[in-house]
């Protein structure tokens, strides 16, 4: 099969969504070698797999015409690769219907909490419209919980909706560190206003209040800061890092007390799963699809119970048995998640759309 994706999402330097292309890219030319795979984008992007030789990279516009991309420019592309099945990686497909198309929706997110995405507004107007009109032949979700909700809110007919769940590279794992500084909590994720840092951020600050000067723990928060989060200023035990490299985060997961993710809303929550996988202890939000991935193997909360994100984050501080016995839950959870399987249950939703649209 010759498949094309949409590359934008690897035009970022971090992300859930940058991580899923990559990681799919590459596990659909492992898993399936005889296919042709082309990532395309009208934005400059580096491959992620250049050593697969059946992964290649288009060319982007040629003309001012194909600058009007998902219109003119990604059709011309299609057609002079012969590509038999597209996949949006990021909400998006195709504005003419003239092949098979595949859409992954993330979450509703944009749709529930317009204070969530303030910048938007481009996606809640199209996905909605493209749905409508007919141009996307299957959908993708990341759980369950995010495929009843895309059925309900966009009344889609169930079979046309499937959950294929992520995985996490096995360059995530349990890693031994030199980390000799003071110990500290992890928050791993976009700094920005569906994630609930606020919350974290006080809660800790109420937990380091409580401590004794030799038993403070600090707070590591990784990620970029999107523009319409608060600019967080330094403070004592705060450690702001930023984007970091995937090479680097194991040892971060590894070493910290417990990856907090206190997240109002999720599509899977790819940290939780990558910190299960590093064998670290997961403190999380009760979020429908959160629990989907940790599947009882995170300590979850309420995402506006303050008091309680305090109380567990002061028990933790103790690294009580409850902490050891959700770090081995975490990594028998994480085992049973793999970008094969996601890669395979990917491709099987190409050919039923391929089915699909020979026979509507």
């Amino acid at each position: 099969m010759r498949l094309a994706l949409d590359a934008t999402p690897l035009t970022v330097p971090t992300g859930g969504v940058r991580r899923y292309t990559a990681e799919l890219t590459r596990a659909l030319a492992e898993t399936f070698p005889q296919d042709e795979i082309w990532l395309l984008s009208d934005q400059p992007f580096a491959n992620p797999a250049p050593e697969l030789t059946n992964v290649h990279c288009g060319q982007g516009p040629r003309n001012l015409l194909e600058r009007r991309w998902w219109l003119w420019g990604l059709q011309g592309d299609l057609r002079r690769l012969d590509i038999e099945v597209f996949h949006g990686t990021d909400f998006s497909v195709p504005y003419l219907r003239m092949r098979p198309s595949v859409m992954t929706m993330h979450d509703l997110s944009p749709w529930l909490n317009p204070a969530w995405h303030s910048a938007a507004g481009r996606i809640r107007k199209r996905t909605p419209l493209l749905l409508r009109l007919g141009l996307v032949t299957m959908i993708i979700t990341p759980s369950e919980a995010v495929r009843l909700q895309a059925i309900d809110r966009f009344r889609l007919r169930p079979e046309r909706v499937v959950a294929v769940p992520l995985a996490v590279s096995a360059s995530f794992r349990p890693t031994a560190t030199n980390h000799h500084g003071p110990r500290y909590f992890l928050y791993v994720g976009t700094l920005e206003p569906r994630k609930n840092v606020q919350l974290l951020l006080e809660s800790w600050r109420e937990v380091r209040k409580s401590q004794a000067a030799d038993l403070t723990v600090d707070l590591k928060l990784v990620g970029r800061r999107r523009e319409d989060f608060p600019q967080v200023e330094p403070e004592s035990g705060l450690e702001i890092l930023g984007p970091v490299r995937d090479e680097d985060l194991p040892a971060l997961y590894s070493g910290a007390i417990a990856c907090v993710y206190p997240s109002h809303y999720e599509g899977f929550g790819l940290p939780v799963l990558e910190a299960m996988q590093c064998g670290a202890a997961v403190i999380t939000s009760r979020d429908a699809a959160v629990s989907e991935t940790a599947g009882g193997a995170a300590l979850q909360l309420d995402v506006g119970d303050s008091k309680a994100w305090t109380e567990a984050l002061s028990a933790a501080t103790a690294e009580p048995p409850w902490l050891i016995e959700l770090r081995k839950r975490g990594l028998k959870r994480a085992s049973e998640f793999s970008w094969k399987r996601t890669a395979s249950l990917t491709r099987e939703v190409y050919a039923e759309a391929a089915r699909r649209f020979r026979t509507p």
